[in-house]
């Protein structure tokens, strides 16, 4: 299938069938008007969670999980975008019929780049008290569109360790020794491995444990890793994924290890504009000190739990390092190139 584009046009002649999806004028620009600067929120149509935002050379990329019934999740879109703006669909760039032990619940996927080739992890098969074969996969492709290829023939992590679920994967690189990491969890718990440099399993830490546990206080899940000068930023999604209190909160420490104490949220719903706003990623553009949070959260009124968009909104930092909470807004940001 070929890939889809999508514009600020897009939206606002789609308005009628999307609903108001930004604070745009519903008339289409004239013709010789400039075009939009700003895609308003969120940014792409359909339902879609859990974004993990990325930078691959001179394009931005967001993996969502489509967000549907656990059976009808077995496959992954991607986005691509050269300014935040102007968003091209790359349809089913992963499904099931490439992941043998994979069937349903297919989610939260995170891609990192190594030695030219992309890997995704994800989620797959809800698993539950290690009562069926299911976990956190792993597939490779040679471009950031894919297609990704089953890369183990079997989940990288297959059960629980430490009572966290093996679900929603993030891989955090430390700039500061070239060391990357798995980090994972749900049902409360948050586990931090060593991946080996080829990905194919994990190194034990000093102490000989492999699945070293970092929860902090109302952790849930969502797990999202950065560093900022010699501080890590450790942030989580809280509350219920289809309550309108999802949201996201952090803590910070010296190592990627912590230990993390909570600071607080940065992330909620807005009773003027969204709710449910967590399950979230961070992009920071090279070279500068700018960033961005890109989001799910769920249009007022809709009680359908799946019904989730994709969304971006401005990250700050106040003076002492602290990260300020985030405005979800309709309008989103205004176009930048990596």
């Amino acid at each position: 299938m070929n890939p889809k584009k999508f514009t600020p046009a897009f939206f606002l002649a789609s308005a009628c069938i999307l609903g108001p999806l930004s604070t745009h004028a519903a008339e289409p620009p004239a013709a010789t008007s400039p075009a939009p600067t700003k895609p308003g929120n969120p940014i792409f149509p359909g339902w879609y969670a859990d974004p993990e935002a990325k930078v691959f050379g001179k394009q931005y990329w967001i993996y969502p999980t489509y967000s549907a019934r656990y059976e009808e999740q077995f496959f992954f879109d991607a986005f691509s975008s050269p300014d935040l703006v102007h968003w091209t669909k790359h349809s089913r760039i992963m499904d099931t019929n490439n992941i043998t032990w994979a069937h349903r619940a297919v989610w939260a996927p995170a891609v990192a780049e190594k030695d030219g080739r992309y890997f995704l992890f994800f989620g797959a098969n809800d698993i539950q008290k290690n009562e069926q074969l299911g976990g956190i996969g792993l597939a490779v492709a040679d471009k950031p569109e894919g297609p990704f290829k089953d890369y183990l023939g079997k989940p990288l992590v297959d059960r629980f360790h430490n009572g966290a679920q093996p679900i929603d994967p993030f891989v955090f690189h430390d700039d500061s020794d070239g060391q990357d990491y798995l980090i994972y969890g749900g049902w409360g718990h948050c586990n931090i491995c060593r991946l080996t440099k080829d990905f194919r399993g994990f190194e034990p830490f000093a102490d000989g444990t492999t699945f070293k546990e970092i929860t902090p206080k109302g952790y849930v899940e969502g797990s999202v890793m950065f560093r900022r000068g010699a501080k890590y930023y450790f942030m989580w999604s809280e509350g219920g994924w289809t309550g309108p209190n999802y949201s996201v909160a952090y803590a910070m420490a010296d190592s990627p290890i912590g230990p993390f104490t909570r600071i607080g949220k940065i992330l909620q719903q807005d009773p003027k504009v969204a709710t449910g706003a967590g399950h979230h990623s961070v992009i920071k553009l090279p070279g500068k000190e700018e960033y961005y949070i890109a989001y799910h959260r769920r249009p007022l009124g809709e009680t359908d739990g799946n019904h989730r968009v994709t969304c971006i909104d401005h990250m700050e930092f106040d003076a002492q390092g602290l990260i300020k909470p985030v405005k979800i807004t309709f309008e989103g940001v205004t176009a930048v190139e990596p």
